[in-house]
């Protein structure tokens, strides 16, 4: 997993924005990962449960993402190809 290209998509409407979601796409822009986009997302359809983060290629939803901890998906899933389970999104990813 760790050397496709991804893409870390932030959802930024209006929902996720209320929850916090442009502190957690500043979050994940201030780190410098290699092979990896971060964008500012439209909509991603699941209002209500955000902020809503998607890593693309690998479909993995993370529900209710925090700031502070950015620095975690950002360790285990984009850097060291581990998902992290705790911050999954249940609706896709059923436990």
């Amino acid at each position: 997993m760790t050397n496709i290209h991804r893409c870390v998509r932030v959802c930024q409407n209006r929902t996720c924005k209320k929850q916090g979601s442009a502190a957690v796409l500043a979050a994940f822009q201030a780190f410098s990962i290699p092979d990896v986009t971060v964008t500012a997302s439209a909509c991603l359809g699941q209002c209500g449960n955000g902020p809503m983060v998607l890593v693309l290629p690998d479909m993995v939803w993370y529900s209710r993402v925090q700031p502070q901890e950015v620095a975690v998906l950002v360790e285990q899933h984009l850097l060291g190809g581990q998902i992290v389970k705790p911050m999954l999104y249940h609706r896709f990813h059923p436990r």
